[in-house]
């Protein structure tokens, strides 16, 4: 009697069975790329670093990067440029953003969530350099003009620009996370009688509240991060701000100084060692970031994962809400301290001031004009996004369009590139983009096939999956420095299209992977 069952792979035919071993194998290898590139470019950062022209100590306190004259390597500057830029540009986004995704998750009509949500990815869709550009001809000349100072390019200028990128990353994830809020949930405080702004704020809200943290967190990285439009826009100082407040100085942020100071450093110097130290710094910073927002991503999962065997929690309810008011003092606390650092005690004290008279006079008000408020806050903050992307959309095809024509996209630069076209340009980018995608299509989606359709949830899947997000945070700067450093000098493979299209295929990996598993589902 034949006792072999259709489909089962335990009686599959001896070279068949071998076939589909080696298939998964495969895409196993695929799976684990990520996590092997990772730990890749740890491993050749941390040796290109070595060396280090200083002690560790002075290293990361020294208040003078100077590679040239009176040679001193201290990132306390840069350091703290990061930091100043990366809080005004969460000042900005913050708000505006958490409304945006209040408005497209609770308030707007699908009808017009349909319109709004593509157009703030729109956001997400447009190349650092082409805000770089945008910030070093428009903002930076506002700001010169409007505050009477001598130059534009300052950290407002630069955390202004980070704001507007980190908008659709914040919008985006929180979206998915008050989307992730049970149903039930709502209507069983609308049921109690509560109004939609008080079951937004009081139930909603909280239960998206890690959610919502991972997507500033995600907002922080993308912002830590990013080069060429601070490096644009920001002056470039390796200066600490005096007074620390004072948004109208130049800066200069660990991004930048890999950005302008790489490519005409000499390999092996001490200027060389000490980049290197700077783009680990970077990669640290940025690992702490992406993993702090893993792991409240997946506290969600969790939370509403209708499987997810409930647990005895360890801590009392009560004593849970007192550990969560005092986190909230803390954090009050901290927030005054940074708004007194930049503005001053006299702005500080004004803001505090309207801030508690502001919440009197919520407690006066009847919840349906709350509501009211509420809701025009909310829609005014998802005007203001769809206003700066018109203001850059505008500003790029009116100034831009004007300039193309058949010579410029066809013919050769001249001239140092002052004249003539960029044909060159165009087929340059088209080799290194496809040739980019032939390396990254195949693993990506051998990993997603083999995350989908060949195994189960497991700490593997998990160091995966980790691995993958890891590598879509880190820093573009930091990938050129691995390719700079692999590729260009170790494998030998010099200055080459090569070498970029294998650094690119790296980038792009991780989107590939995460796009495809969705897809697969």
């Amino acid at each position: 009697m034949n006792t072999k069952k259709k489909g089962s792979t335990l009686f599959l035919h001896p070279k068949r069975n071998r076939r589909e071993k080696g298939i998964r194998s495969i895409f196993f290898i695929a799976a684990i790329f990520g996590v092997i590139t990772i730990f890749s470019i740890l491993f050749f950062l941390l040796k290109e670093t070595y060396p280090l022209p200083t002690d560790l100590w002075s290293f990361l306190s020294g208040t003078t990067w100077s590679p040239t004259e009176s040679v001193q390597f201290g990132t306390y500057p840069l350091i703290v440029g990061t930091l100043l830029v990366t809080f005004g540009a969460m000042a900005l986004a913050i708000p505006l953003s958490i409304g945006g995704a209040l408005f497209i998750s609770e308030i707007a009509s699908s009808r017009v969530r349909s319109i709004i949500k593509p157009a703030i990815e729109l956001l997400a869709g447009i190349p650092s350099v082409v805000y770089g550009f945008f910030g070093l001809v428009l903002l930076t000349t506002w700001i010169k003009d409007f505050f009477g100072v001598p130059t534009g390019e300052t950290w407002l200028a630069g955390s202004i620009i980070l704001g507007i990128m980190a908008i659709p990353t914040i919008t985006t994830v929180a979206e998915d996370a008050l989307k992730a809020v049970p149903r039930e949930y709502k209507e069983g405080s609308l049921a109690m009688g509560a109004t939609r702004w008080q079951t937004i704020r009081k139930v909603v809200v909280p239960s998206a509240l890690s959610g919502i943290t991972a997507a500033i967190i995600l907002g922080i990285g993308r912002a830590v991060g990013e080069t060429m439009a601070i490096l644009m826009v920001c002056g470039n100082a390796a200066i600490i701000p005096t007074p620390l407040w004072n948004m109208f100085s130049p800066i200069r942020t660990l991004t930048s100084t890999l950005g302008i100071e790489t490519g005409e450093v000499p390999v092996g110097g001490p200027h060389y060692h000490a980049l290197f130290g700077v783009a680990v710094l970077l990669l640290l910073i940025t690992f702490i970031i992406n993993m702090s927002a893993v792991y409240l991503l997946g506290v969600i999962q969790k939370k509403h994962s209708a499987t997810e065997k409930k647990k005895k929690p360890l801590l009392s309810v009560t004593l849970l809400a007192n550990i969560k008011k005092i986190f909230i003092s803390i954090i009050v606390l901290v927030l005054l301290l940074l708004l007194y650092l930049i503005t001053g005690l006299v702005m500080t004290s004004v803001l505090v001031v309207l801030g508690v008279v502001f919440w009197l006079l919520t407690k006066k008000l009847s919840q349906k004009s709350l509501q009211k408020i509420s809701f025009v806050t909310i829609g005014a903050s998802i005007v203001f996004i769809l206003i700066i992307l018109g203001i850059i959309l505008s500003y790029i095809f009116i100034d831009g369009t004007g300039a193309l024509s058949w010579e410029f996209l066809t013919q050769a630069p001249r001239n140092l590139g002052r004249s003539g076209g960029i044909s060159t340009a165009l087929i340059g980018t088209l080799y290194l983009v496809a040739g980019a995608i032939a390396i990254a299509l195949p693993i990506g989606v051998g990993a997603s096939i083999y995350l989908t359709e060949y195994t189960k949830e497991n700490i593997v899947t998990k160091i995966i999956r980790t691995g993958a997000d890891l590598l879509n945070g880190t820093p573009s700067i930091v990938f050129g420095l691995f390719g700079f450093a692999f590729f260009v000098l170790y494998l030998n493979f010099g200055f080459s299209l090569l070498a970029g299209q294998i650094t690119l295929a790296f980038m792009i990996i991780p989107t590939i992977l995460r796009t495809t598993e969705e897809a697969l589902r």
